[in-house]
């Protein structure tokens, strides 16, 4: 571990992990996966774990020089593979009740330099391997959650001018913050923060608006919701009954578009790290909840063959609010990773809806949600829309306007 992560931090954040983040019950076996620089944290999750009466706890571990070793070496057949047997595992422990978490902190470039086309079809070949173990995720059968560790190479990537046990250090501070850790108790942190989140979700709630209008510099999109679609943000009881709170940090609140009545133009508003890209200035143009047309200053062939990764890849599965205040936001800092630069600006995920943000939802067969709005693919990949400089309207069903953010805030 870096001389420069302070160790009760860390442990810190491994204690608001399990007890506020999964929630873990006594008796409860947990399920991680990390990278190998996360070894620290991951032991210390495992300690506060089983001091919360913890059954089993399983880490699952991914080593950067091994991921490389297999883009350097590896036979052209084996970028079409993945290990279905370790995500059939995964999902038989989520189907008998096991816990889920997931420590992010792997370097985002890692696969800058690799092939395109082999990273494509490896991810592809892991998404569909990986559904046993991601449907009861999605489907928010189990209580999860997701954190963050500063691993080096991560680091180096957001701090690129100091050494790297600096950069681990400073970003471990920057994490500390996001995560609502400080003061004397940061699980009341937490319960305020959700109660903050609550009262924005209950209240678009009770607006059921039928769209979303955004408006700003390069978007001009009218995004229909689906049909019963439900707000969600914050702290949630998972289908077993736990409440959780599944990212650490979060500042949205996020609900189910509708994957066929989306129409108009789009402009990101941050950069998207994928695969070891990073793709800029993405604009892109939806018909009927296709995007028809997508084009971006750096990185247009990752952005255009992920859009061809299935039939749902280019409609959209998410749409999440996050006012433009937010402390990630105000950092000023690209993390070039989905959870933290995901809270620093509203955004929509192509791909993957999730079912339980539609009433009933979770009891529905794939052709249900379709029909309901809900959009099915085996991506799910968020990227920022939301500036101070976007206004966007909740459009009622007799069809009147109703503010909902004015500057990136809320109205």
């Amino acid at each position: 571990m870096s001389s420069h992560i302070d160790p009760d931090k860390l442990d810190r954040l491994a204690e608001v992990a399990v007890r506020t983040g999964v929630n873990l019950q006594p008796g409860q076996d947990l399920v991680i996966t990390a990278p190998m620089a996360a070894l620290d944290l991951v032991r210390r999750i495992t300690v506060h774990a089983y001091k919360a009466g913890a059954g089993i706890v399983t880490p699952f571990f991914a080593d950067d020089e091994m991921t490389l070793a297999r883009y350097e070496h590896g036979h052209d057949h084996s970028f079409d593979r993945a290990p279905d047997w370790l995500f059939e595992g995964m999902g038989a422990a989520f189907k008998a009740g096991a816990a889920r978490m997931a420590i992010k902190g792997d370097d985002p470039m890692l696969l800058a330099a690799q092939d395109p086309e082999k990273i494509a079809r490896l991810s592809k070949a892991t998404s569909i391997a990986a559904k046993p173990a991601m449907d009861p995720i999605v489907g928010f059968e189990v209580n999860w959650n997701i954190v963050a560790y500063p691993g080096p190479g991560w680091a180096s990537r957001v701090f690129p001018d100091l050494p790297v046990d600096e950069a681990q250090g400073r970003l471990m501070d920057m994490i500390y913050a996001a995560s609502r850790l400080e003061g004397d108790d940061p699980v009341a942190n937490w319960a305020k923060h959700t109660a903050n989140l609550r009262a924005r979700v209950d209240w678009l709630n009770a607006q059921n608006f039928s769209a979303l209008k955004y408006t700003g510099p390069g978007t001009d999109l009218m995004l229909g919701l689906a049909d019963g679609h439900i707000w969600k943000g914050g702290a949630s009881p998972a289908l077993n009954g736990v409440v959780c709170q599944p990212n650490i940090p979060t500042e949205e609140v996020f609900t189910c578009p509708h994957a066929y009545k989306v129409d108009g133009t789009v402009a990101a508003t941050k950069p998207l790290a994928h695969q070891g890209s990073v793709i800029e200035d993405i604009q892109v143009r939806f018909e009927a909840g296709r995007i028809v047309e997508a084009t971006a200053s750096k990185g247009a062939d990752v952005l255009n063959a992920l859009l061809k990764t299935d039939d749902g890849a280019s409609r959209i599965g998410e749409v999440a609010l996050v006012p433009h205040s937010s402390p990630i936001s105000q950092s000023g800092i690209l993390f070039y990773n989905t959870l933290f630069d995901e809270n620093a600006s509203c955004h929509i995920a192509l791909g993957q809806c999730y079912a339980d943000t539609i009433t009933g939802g979770s009891e529905f067969s794939p052709e249900e949600l379709k029909q309901k709005g809900g959009n099915q693919s085996i991506i799910h990949v968020d990227w920022m829309m939301g500036s101070d400089a976007v206004d966007i309207d909740g459009i009622t069903k007799t069809g009147d306007v109703v503010p909902v953010m004015r500057g990136g805030e809320w109205a």
